[in-house]
């Protein structure tokens, strides 16, 4: 069954970001922007939910955990899934580590492109950071 179409002025979520607390605060606001019906469109079903939040906190943790200060997350609803941008403040771009096994991370970058599709690294000047954004299918 088709989804019925998002009109162009489909709702966005805009939060700016700091802290050890922002990927749960960047979490819970996609959850509850994510999890409801909006302009007749239904709510994410459970899996892709799980999906972009998995995407949503990877992006933002790194955010927060690899640059000098804070992010911007920016989601907006498209009939068929979800654009998120993450914005920081650093112009490095996001390298691929090896997983560790024993917690000490790795993961994240790897889950982002593997779940999300269209990831796509945008600079905004070589002082002013990058955003990365990433489709999450619905």
């Amino acid at each position: 069954m088709p989804l019925p179409p998002i009109p162009p002025t489909s709702p966005i979520l805009h939060m700016e970001l700091t802290g050890g607390a922002a990927p749960g605060d960047a979490r819970r606001a996609a959850h509850d922007f994510l999890g409801r019906p909006v302009n007749g469109a239904p709510a994410f079903p459970p899996v892709a939910l799980d999906t972009a939040l998995l995407v949503i906190s990877e992006l933002v943790t790194n955010a927060v955990r690899h640059t000098s200060g804070g992010c911007v997350l920016d989601l907006h609803l498209t009939a068929g899934g979800v654009d998120v941008a993450v914005t920081d403040t650093s112009s490095a771009e996001p390298r691929p580590r090896k997983p560790g096994h024993q917690g000490e991370g790795g993961w994240g970058w790897h889950l982002v492109n593997r779940l999300g599709s269209h990831v796509e690294i945008r600079h905004r000047g070589e002082r002013d950071g990058k955003t990365i954004h990433v489709h999450v299918p619905r």
